[in-house]
């Protein structure tokens, strides 16, 4: 369910951070994510209108660069889907001083059809990959991606190159998938070089 109302909120602030919101694409269509639900999340309606330029969010960072802990490349889509865009607010922002962070589902080098690794190292400080799932059967029923099964794989592949370029780098899987499957992706993440974060299911 796409919802008709639109907006042009590219950035918001949530928790001292601030939020960067490129798109509302996505190359997964997860059960379970917000945006099926609603048009905001925490009162921020994120739904684009369309898509801003890279000039655009630039425009409305905070002189004070200092003023938020992060800037956080997240919204209601795939913020790698922008790559361009992305590279060139965050190279601004660390120019600036800032710590730069990406919500992703770890997918940008199948989506660029590159290891686009190399060209976010500079930029960008920290990466949150959703892992979500213990299996790729499993991730692939959850999170429905665009590149089917193989998505697992290709997400594990960008966090290890992510962590050996040194960015810091870890997946997050939510704690309702129960102890066994967290230890599986503590596994998972072990192998990868990255560390696993649980986080509380919000409802």
């Amino acid at each position: 369910m796409e919802n008709t109302e639109k907006f042009e909120n590219f950035t918001y602030e949530l928790d001292g951070n601030l939020y960067i919101n490129l798109t509302s694409k996505c190359t997964n269509d997860c059960t379970f994510c917000v945006r099926n639900e609603k048009a905001d999340y925490f009162g921020h309606k994120l739904w684009l209108a369309r898509e801003p330029s890279a000039a655009e969010v630039i425009a409305r960072l905070p002189a004070d660069i200092g003023k938020y802990k992060e800037y956080v490349f997240c919204g209601f889509g795939e913020p790698t889907i922008k790559l361009p865009a992305l590279l060139e607010i965050a190279a601004e922002i660390k120019r600036r001083g800032g710590t730069t962070r990406i919500n992703t589902n770890g997918q940008a080098n199948m989506i660029w059809k590159r290891d686009v690794t190399g060209e976010l190292a500079p930029v960008v400080d920290k990466i949150n990959v959703s892992l979500n799932e213990a299996t790729a059967e499993a991730y692939a029923a959850l999170c429905k991606p665009a590149f089917g099964e193989a998505a697992f794989a290709g997400l594990q592949d960008f966090a290890k190159k992510c962590a050996e370029k040194g960015i810091n780098t870890w997946f997050s899987v939510v704690d309702i998938i129960g102890e066994e499957k967290i230890a599986q992706c503590r596994r998972i993440a072990e192998a990868c070089g990255v560390t696993l974060r649980v986080r509380a299911y919000i409802e």
